[in-house]
């Protein structure tokens, strides 16, 4: 799976999620909404990837992970993620949101208010997540 891939995937999860919710399909589209921005990271840790090299065998494993914190640090991107936190508050709730997604919430019913929330600290043109990573995929 390529970068691009993983981009396109990610904004077909945004989509789908926009579609489970316009539905009040609230459990679905939360789930959906953290894949989107798992993708999203994991396309930002192909970038790091160079044709013809080896790549790093724990990056490799990390970048396997559902956990968005771990996914991030894969990507090289924790110290720019703690620098934008400290530089915009608004950013930096809006990610304490994003990061409690849990691959684990398949399983789980999160209801309306959990989605409303992510999807508006994901989607927020100005202060949301998904804002942030397109800046480094």
């Amino acid at each position: 799976m390529t970068r691009k891939d993983l981009q396109a995937l990610a904004r077909s999860r945004l989509a789908d999620a926009r579609a489970l919710l316009d539905a009040g399909r609230y459990d679905g589209a939360y789930y959906l909404l953290g894949l989107a921005v798992e993708c999203s990271l994991k396309a930002c840790i192909a970038k790091l990837v160079k044709r013809h090299e080896f790549p790093n065998k724990k990056m490799t494993a990390d970048s396997y992970s559902h956990d968005i914190s771990q996914l991030v640090r894969a990507a090289g991107l924790e110290l720019t993620l703690n620098a934008d936190i400290a530089a915009d508050t608004l950013f930096g709730g809006k990610w304490l949101i994003v990061k409690n997604w849990s691959i684990e919430s398949r399983y789980i019913s999160s209801g309306n208010l959990k989605a409303i929330a992510l999807d508006a600290a994901i989607n927020d043109r100005r202060h949301g997540v998904m804002r942030w990573i397109r800046q480094h995929w």
